[in-house]
């Protein structure tokens, strides 16, 4: 008799985003399994302008400035006030700039601001994702807007994780958020992965990825990560969710079990 309102929904996740990128909420929601809803807040970005327009490649000043108080600490206990189950930060290039140390102790800061909701990070969800795999060896694929400094930084922030890196650098398409085509992604992709990688990961959570990650799969024959993949399978279990995806690769295919 009713139609569907959005209120029954069994898990709640929320994300912290830049302020004009729809991208990470767009692509998580697309993922989500049925009974899960994605709640974004916004902070502010300084590289980005009104209609989510960038330049060509974007400075490491506001990219740092992102996770620094007090914008985002705000907009945690926000989002934290809605019954919400877990909290990502959409964000891999502020990781690639703090490292893992720095990351984890972002983290900690965001929880005690959300009242105990768990707050996962992007990068720190794909490092455990790859060991979950089995991962030793990965390619490192980085959105056009990354420069070389911010793609090297990612490259020795995996590292650092005791991953080895084969390759890496920013992917060779368009430098505009609008104009990442699906298919011209999967064709770089495949042209660019090296044999001795164990799997790719595509960094970059406003970079349009998720669409291609079976496809990608199926023709390299390895486990494809994204950024909004993976911080989506690092925030399930937290909220309190074993529901799965079906389909966008061989993360979600794992036994809840190896889960972390």
């Amino acid at each position: 008799m009713w139609e569907p309102d959005g209120w029954d929904v069994r898990c709640r996740i929320g994300v912290l985003t830049p302020h004009g990128d729809v991208g990470p909420e767009s692509e998580l929601q697309a993922m989500a399994p049925d009974g899960v809803q994605v709640h974004a807040a916004r902070v502010p970005f300084g590289a980005m302008a009104a209609g989510g327009e960038m330049d060509p490649t974007i400075p490491l000043a506001p990219v740092e400035a992102f996770v620094q108080p007090p914008h985002i600490d705000e907009a945690a206990a926000l989002l934290a006030a809605a019954p919400l189950g877990a909290i990502g930060i959409g964000f891999t290039s502020s990781s690639y700039v703090s490292g893992p140390d720095r990351e984890v102790e972002l983290v900690e800061r965001l929880q005690q601001r959300t009242g105990g909701i768990p707050v996962v990070a992007t990068c720190a969800a794909a490092v455990a994702g790859c060991s979950a795999l089995g991962v030793q060896r990965i390619s490192l694929v980085n959105p056009p807007w990354f420069d070389r400094e911010l793609d090297l930084l990612g490259a020795r922030y995996f590292e650092s994780q005791d991953l080895t890196v084969v390759q890496h650098g920013p992917c060779g398409l368009p430098s505009n958020q609008r104009s990442i085509n699906p298919s011209q992604l999967f064709a770089w992709v495949v042209e660019h992965t090296p044999d001795e990688a164990d799997a790719v990961f595509i960094g970059g959570n406003g970079f349009r990825s998720v669409g291609v990650i079976t496809a990608l799969e199926q023709d390299l024959g390895r486990p494809v990560l994204t950024a909004n993949q993976s911080l989506l399978w690092g925030l399930l279990r937290p909220a309190g969710s074993h529901a799965r995806p079906a389909g966008y690769g061989a993360l979600f295919a794992l036994p809840s079990a190896d889960h972390p």
